[in-house]
């Protein structure tokens, strides 16, 4: 089956990957663009193209050096195709064009959230552990929040998805607005184990239609009317934006000194109820699928309050993660998310286009 070559360039990381068709990973080159966004609070998708421009090239060299191979080794080069910010995806599946072209090779387009549900079966292989199908899927990170079902490997349908922002944006949003930065989301959790929550402080948002769909736009809002409410947050704010000026990564023991207790719990009740709307849609989603399984996956599948909850001896299924490694956006996932289609001979053809908006459950039809 040979080596697939993987590029991921979907957001603010530059990544490319060597996997072989056991899932051993050869190679794992990953160009963060942290730094560059930081100052504005978020991601600026013109910086994140320039950025990816820059990368490309030596992301990928690095890689196949790393792995020690050349290109006619490769059996195909994988690329995300979507979702993801257009200009970003642009570069990555602009270049893997280039390389499928200039060494003969396959070139296989990949949905970046199957890509997300790869690491955490790339990683189950790896252990030797099985996750049992009909499989529910939760994919989490700043830019999505979908749950799927999947009934095989490959066949997906769309449950529920975020009608606002998605739950890692909204742990960002909360964290820059408190003067923890960006990104906040691995703060917030950190700080929220520090303290007990205090239940009703924020509350579930009741879909209307679609009840196993998200919403977290209601949690910034409380959190705001919260800040708003107290008389020295200001104060308290400017003093972390001060210890953020002197460090981009400021000790926990340095947050919780410019953290009051009453700030510190309404923190650990925010992640409470977010973890709460998350566990209440995965277990409404199981009464009615009859899923054996439960896949969680992205950047906020690193939440240790999300892991904790879901992993506990209650919850009525087997559920995976993938490792910290993998939770954030990289290559190893999508080339491990080509393997399939590139052992039933499905490739891309050189007029393959990205798609900002692409949808999972469009990729292969659910069997009937």
């Amino acid at each position: 089956m040979g080596l697939v070559l993987g590029i991921e360039t979907s957001c603010d990381e530059t990544a490319a990957a060597v996997v072989d068709h056991t899932g051993g990973v050869r190679a794992n080159i990953i160009a963060s663009q942290l730094d560059i966004h930081q100052r504005y609070g978020g991601v600026v998708p013109e910086l994140a193209s320039r950025e990816h421009l820059r990368s490309i090239v030596p992301v990928v060299r690095a890689a196949m050096e790393e792995a020690g191979v050349g290109y006619p080794q490769l059996a195909a080069v994988a690329v995300t195709a979507g979702p993801g910010l257009m200009g970003a995806l642009l570069v990555g599946v602009t270049y893997a064009k280039g390389i499928a072209y200039a060494a003969g090779i396959p070139l296989i387009g990949v949905n970046h959230l199957e890509g997300h549900i790869h690491a955490v079966l790339l990683e189950a292989h790896q252990e030797h552990q099985e996750i049992e199908f009909p499989a529910l899927a939760l994919i989490v990170s700043g830019g999505h929040t979908h749950l799927f079902f999947a009934e095989a490997p490959e066949h997906y349908r769309l449950l529920g998805r975020t009608r606002d922002d998605a739950v890692g944006e909204a742990y960002d949003k909360v964290a820059v607005s408190l003067g923890f930065g960006y990104p906040g989301g691995p703060v917030l959790d950190r700080i929220a184990s520090t303290t007990t929550p205090v239940r009703g402080m924020f509350s579930v948002p009741s879909m209307k239609g679609n009840s196993l769909d998200f919403s977290f736009s209601g949690f910034k809002t409380a959190v705001r009317r919260w800040r708003e409410a107290q008389s020295n947050m200001t104060a308290e704010i400017e003093k972390r934006r001060a210890l953020l000026g002197q460090s981009s990564e400021p000790a926990l023991d340095d947050w919780l000194a410019l953290t009051p207790e009453a700030t510190r719990t309404m923190i650990s009740s925010f992640q409470q109820t977010v973890v709460d709307h998350l566990e209440t849609n995965c277990r409404s989603a199981l009464q009615e699928t009859g899923a054996r399984s439960l896949i969680v996956s992205g950047g906020v599948a690193s939440n240790r309050g999300l892991r904790e909850r879901l992993l506990r001896p209650a919850f009525p299924i087997p559920c995976y993660f993938p490792t910290p490694a993998l939770s954030t956006d990289n290559a190893v996932m999508i080339a491990s998310a080509a393997f399939p289609r590139l052992r039933r001979g499905e490739y891309s053809s050189m007029s393959l286009s990205p798609e900002a908006g692409m949808r999972l459950d469009s990729v292969r039809e659910s069997p009937a």
